[in-house]
């Protein structure tokens, strides 16, 4: 590696380490899958069968098992705090939606509407497409490699009527998942508020940043600098790497991080031409909360 592209490759890697920490923890409503925190499931459509991101320490490759596409946008983060949190409350891989279609979508905060378009075409599509993938994870430093692969779920029923969404079905629908995506879930839970997911439902990128910024929160010990590069690597779906494709994404990333400050007060940051700058929580006993 050339010498002017070898001291930013170490100051990525050297910020993005403190990722391994593990979170602390504290009073709140829900949970999210520490790997989601990591990085990012697609933003909108691809049309392709795997997708993969990289927080330069970590990589997460997402795959389409079954042929009926990736999961993307907000409806499969939505679905995966849900999961995460049942999963952690109930201590049981088989996880119920309840009777009804427009009951479970209430739990999202989504309100059910119809047509090709509608809510509900469309979060019974990322539901299939969701629980038709598959995670794989690897971790790499200059000493150690590690992976794991994860199947999201190991079977799953959908008896909702779509075009009857308030009427019950005569079966409970179901997901049963994986027992390592569930161990993974269990083990290392990332705490969240659901009332703040749901008003930033509308943007995947503030979704993702909110995870992040809530599992960072909870670790963080010191000011800690993010190269924009690494952001780009880790939340910049869609975008290219070239210096127009960084830019346009600082600007995205910044406009979403706003509108994630609005609802969680708690999140400190700060940034300039090259950083994003965490800065430590001001009492480590700060609890979430949501404007609404």
């Amino acid at each position: 590696m050339p010498a002017n592209q070898a001291k930013p490759e170490r100051r990525i890697r050297a910020a993005l380490a403190l990722e391994a920490e593990d979170a602390t923890n504290a009073g709140m409503t829900g949970y999210m899958a520490h790997v989601v925190t990591q990085t990012t499931i697609p933003h909108s459509r691809v049309d392709d069968h795997q997708f993969q991101r990289s927080n330069g320490l970590v990589t997460v490759t997402i795959s389409d098992i079954a042929g009926v596409g990736l999961p993307y946008g907000s409806y499969p983060r939505l679905l995966l705090a849900w999961i995460s949190s049942e999963a952690v409350k109930t201590g049981d891989s088989l996880l119920e939606f309840g009777p009804t279609l427009s009951g479970f979508m209430a739990e999202l905060g989504l309100l059910p509407t119809g047509g090709r378009w509608g809510t509900i075409h469309r979060l019974r599509e990322q539901m299939v497409r969701l629980f038709s993938s598959s995670i794989a994870c690897h971790y790499a430093d200059r000493t150690a490699d590690s992976g794991s692969q994860l199947l999201v779920a190991k079977d799953y029923n959908l008896w909702w009527d779509p075009k009857t969404p308030d009427q019950a079905a005569l079966w409970g629908s179901t997901v049963r998942l994986s027992g390592d995506f569930f161990d993974s879930i269990t083990a290392h839970p990332v705490l969240l508020s659901l009332p703040v997911l749901r008003v930033l439902k509308q943007s995947p990128m503030s979704l993702d940043i909110y995870c992040w910024l809530t599992y960072r929160h909870h670790t963080l010990q010191r000011k800690t600098s993010v190269p924009w590069e690494a952001l780009q690597w880790q939340f910049g779906a869609g975008y290219p790497d070239s210096v127009d494709g960084l830019r346009d994404f600082k600007k995205r990333f910044k406009q979403a991080a706003e509108r994630v400050r609005a609802v969680y007060p708690a999140a400190r940051f700060t940034s300039d031409r090259t950083h994003l700058v965490l800065l430590p929580p001001l009492k480590k006993s700060a609890r979430l909360s949501a404007t609404h």
